[in-house]
């Protein structure tokens, strides 16, 4: 069999609803690898929060976090691919959008920095065990100032609509960024991180060529992944626009989607469709 990639996102695609990975996704994963699949996790978290059931699986090698700022050999302890946001960009966007309602957060060197107890206590609530290695960080400004680093992403999180709407002027006038908004909150990052840019990085680096590079996610930050893999699942829970740029729609990730296109991937050759 040639060797091919999996990446594969994984709040909505690779977690069930309860951020949980199923025992049978698992087992697929295990059968994946075995078979000379390498199987790279592609997410919007840093690598401090990868899931911890992937961590002690020890399924991957290679991952990429961030929404695609970073790519890491995780056994050499390797950077393959990184596009951060200017730190005095970051620090710009956070001075302009602080104050009442915004809840702010940053990646910076792997780390998921949080500003105060409450979004600390959010997190583990919603993440569980997986935000046992995030950071409660007093003052972020400070905090990212004496780090003197480059930062991967920012996540500003809405408490009100004045919240919103002044970081939403703030980002017009930032053209080096890209932003991801979601009803709650929006991921910041540098205008060349996304996933498909590292997921291409991560290609060349392992010398796998495009057809052989297949990807599966949710949402609409999984796009680019898309326009770089030969072979495409949307989730059963996907945006339209994925479902309808996918080769295959799978289940849901509350019915093992990730698991069943996994065996779809295992059987498929150049000279039939999946």
């Amino acid at each position: 069999m040639e060797k091919k990639i999996f990446a594969m996102d994984m709040d909505g695609t690779c977690l069930d609803s309860r951020s949980r990975i199923s025992d049978e996704t698992l087992t697929w994963l295990h059968r994946a690898k075995a078979q000379g699949v390498e199987i790279i996790p592609t997410t919007g978290r840093p690598l401090s929060c990868i899931p911890h059931q992937l961590k002690e699986e020890k399924i991957y090698r290679y991952v990429i976090t961030s929404n695609g700022a970073v790519v890491t050999d995780t056994q050499e302890g390797k950077t393959i691919f990184s596009a951060l946001m200017p730190l005095e960009t970051a620090v710009s966007l956070m001075e302009e959008c602080e104050g009442s309602g915004l809840g702010m957060t940053a990646h910076i060197e792997h780390e998921y920095l949080l500003q105060g107890r409450l979004l600390a206590a959010l997190g583990r609530l919603h993440y569980g065990k997986d935000a046992s290695n995030a950071k409660a960080i007093r003052k972020l400004i400070p905090y990212a100032k004496a780090c003197q680093k480059d930062v991967e992403e920012l996540q500003f999180f809405f408490f009100s609509q004045s919240a919103r709407k002044r970081t939403q002027a703030s980002l017009a006038g930032h053209t080096g960024v890209a932003a991801a908004y979601t009803d709650h909150y929006v991921e910041i990052y540098s205008k060349d991180a996304d996933k498909g840019t590292a997921l291409a990085a991560a290609a060349r680096y392992l010398s796998i060529p495009r057809d052989n590079v297949a990807c599966i996610g949710d949402g609409e930050n999984d796009i680019p992944m898309f326009q770089e893999a030969g072979i495409r699942f949307a989730m059963g829970n996907a945006v339209p626009a994925l479902k309808s740029a996918a080769d295959k729609v799978v289940s849901s990730n509350d019915e093992n989607g990730v698991a069943q296109a996994i065996q779809c991937l295992l059987k498929y050759n150049n000279r039939r469709s999946i």
